[in-house]
């Protein structure tokens, strides 16, 4: 490709397989609100749109720069001309003018804006702006496909380069659920007595969206517990996601399908086992929480509300409310404040049960253990409770995230980003009990939109396990010590061919990534108290937490802009 008039541009880092389809030598991008701009070149890929400053080397694919965006987060993109209305791009549109402005849109918030100065860049200009708009519309999201990842694949001298040995720590101690050894060591730390680890669903022909291992009762046998999957949509029966030490048990399960018999023997069968010994059980559906379609039009007006100019300034707040974004962070919290108080205080299990078991049961349950269990408010256990309660368990992100082609059908809703907002909410009010920042939950945030990490990647465990490029063998049974992995005890990160978002350093500096943890937080990691004990400010103040919640439309902080990581 041809550099930037009078020189070169710097060369571009980009992965292996990614390709330039156009590019702008000589482009601008506006920086900041006071009308200064950074000269460079505008790069738009089969993968992402990225712009290199002239004056800067390349560094490590851009993974950790802030101008550059990859396709599928592009949520819309404007052409502007001093003799034309701004016309937004399409890959089917006819750009009947040359831009001189580029606005892009991301679906992280982000509004990227660059210009091209009248020196013989009208080609280039005109050129990159339908490349671009053609290749966000070509671009598939592999979430849903196995073929085609290896161009994503980061370059094996990236994963052979030293890490900060925190980074090291953090990622060996977070759990991905990915091995029967994960799901033995969290069960044993929650010490949750009658219950076992079961593989009936180890090549996921019982609930494809299920992951790997359940835990369910000992006294179930995988035989009779295979006699209840038809009876619930998508096959996701009731199985244990959390043991309140003292308390009782969270269960999730989906909802019943239309032509089962609750009443039936296998489904009584079932709730027995489920449930027998171990106290009284409460039924906590969805229904009071917003569904999928409230939560994606909260988000759409939240976000069209951050762009500059969108409101006065004296009327901000009003509008923030009007989003209803508040109101569904709330109506949330207190939602997870009923169970947390029915498994601690009145000892009871508590069954949540939502139709499809893969979104609003994801959010409900990590809020309910990021109430109730300290170690879920540590840096690794809380990455250890995403990967279980929304990476395993099956929550479709690419979906909710609305990162998919645009002939599939539209299930935008981003829960997952309303839960990171209720734990913020958390946090804001409970510095002190938190082992991690603000600045750790935008990086998860920002994150969630990149497509070169496995975590928000696949809308299940079966998808993730399909992609890799180098699975384990399967598992072996022994008459004594149960079901093994053939090789060590876990399966590392590397086994699939894109890292799990996890490792931080993929993105970001050092410096950084120590702004994650709280120095004000615990002193340690978190361990599970024994049955009686107190488990320090939050849980316990579960009747003041309530009375906060009141308040939280008057304390609107989050959201309006976008920190510097």
């Amino acid at each position: 490709m041809s550099g930037a008039p009078g020189g070169r541009r710097p060369t571009f880092p980009g992965l292996p397989g990614e390709r330039v389809l156009e590019e702008a030598a000589g482009a601008r991008q506006r920086r900041g609100s006071g009308g200064g701009s950074v000269p460079g070149t505008l790069l738009c890929t089969d993968r992402r749109l990225a712009f290199l400053p002239g004056q800067a080397a390349g560094s490590r694919g851009l993974l950790r720069s802030e101008d550059e965006v990859a396709l599928p987060c592009i949520h819309k993109l404007v052409a502007a001309s001093s003799f034309s209305k701004p016309k937004v791009l399409t890959a089917a549109s006819t750009l009947k003018f040359i831009p001189e402005e580029l606005a892009v849109f991301c679906r992280d918030f982000r509004m990227l804006h660059f210009y091209f100065p009248e020196d013989g860049l009208a080609p280039q200009a005109f050129r990159v702006a339908n490349a671009i708009a053609r290749a966000r519309e070509a671009a598939a999201w592999l979430g849903d496909t196995a073929q085609g990842h290896a161009g994503w694949v980061l370059p094996p001298e990236e994963e052979e380069e030293e890490e900060d040995e925190e980074e090291e720590e953090g990622l060996s101690t977070t759990l991905l659920f990915e091995s029967l050894w994960d799901w033995e060591k969290e069960l044993q730390r929650l010490g949750a007595a009658g219950w076992r680890v079961s593989a009936v669903n180890e090549r996921f022909d019982m609930a494809p969206s299920l992951p790997q291992y359940l835990w369910v009762p000992s006294g179930l046998l995988d035989h009779d517990l295979k006699r209840t999957f038809a009876h619930f949509q998508e096959r996701r029966v009731p199985r244990l996601c959390w043991h309140h030490p003292g308390g009782g048990d969270l269960l999730r399960a989906a909802g019943f399908q239309p032509a089962s018999e609750p009443g039936s023997e296998d489904v009584r069968c079932l709730e027995t086992l489920l449930l027998g010994g171990r106290g009284p059980c409460v039924l906590a559906d969805a229904a009071e929480l917003p569904t999928l379609a409230d939560i994606q039009l909260a988000h759409l007006r939240l976000r069209a509300l951050c762009l500059p100019g969108a409101v006065a300034e004296e009327k901000w707040l009003s509008a923030l409310e009007g989003t209803r974004w508040l109101e569904h962070v709330r109506t949330c919290l207190r939602k997870a404040v009923e169970v947390v108080s029915l498994l601690a205080g009145k000892r009871c299990s508590v069954v949540l049960q939502e139709p499809s078991d893969r979104d609003l049961n994801c959010l409900l349950a990590s809020l309910v253990q990021l109430l109730g269990d300290p170690h879920a408010r540590s840096l690794p256990g809380f990455q250890s409770l995403v990967q279980r309660e929304w990476v395993a368990a099956g929550h479709p992100f690419p979906h909710r995230l609305g990162l998919l082609r645009r002939d599939s059908p539209r299930e935008e809703a981003p829960v997952f980003l309303l839960f990171l907002d209720c734990t913020w909410q958390l946090l804001w009010q409970f510095p002190a009990d938190f082992g991690f920042t603000e600045a750790f939950l935008l990086a998860l945030h920002d994150s969630s939109f990149s497509p070169y990490f496995s975590t928000f990647r696949f809308s299940c465990q079966r998808q993730r396990r399909h992609s890799s490029t180098s699975q384990l063998p399967s598992q072996t049974y022994r008459p004594v010590g149960g079901w093994q992995d053939p090789v060590g005890r876990r399966r590392g990160p590397g086994a699939c061919a894109f890292p799990p978002v996890w490792a931080w350093g993929r993105r970001y500096t050092r410096q950084q990534q120590q702004q994650f943890r709280n120095p004000a937080g615990p002193p340690g990691p978190a361990q599970p108290l024994a049955p009686g004990t107190q488990r320090g400010r939050l849980p316990p103040s579960l009747s003041g937490l309530a009375e906060e919640l009141e308040l939280l439309q008057d304390r609107l902080h989050a959201w309006n802009t976008r920190r510097p990581h």
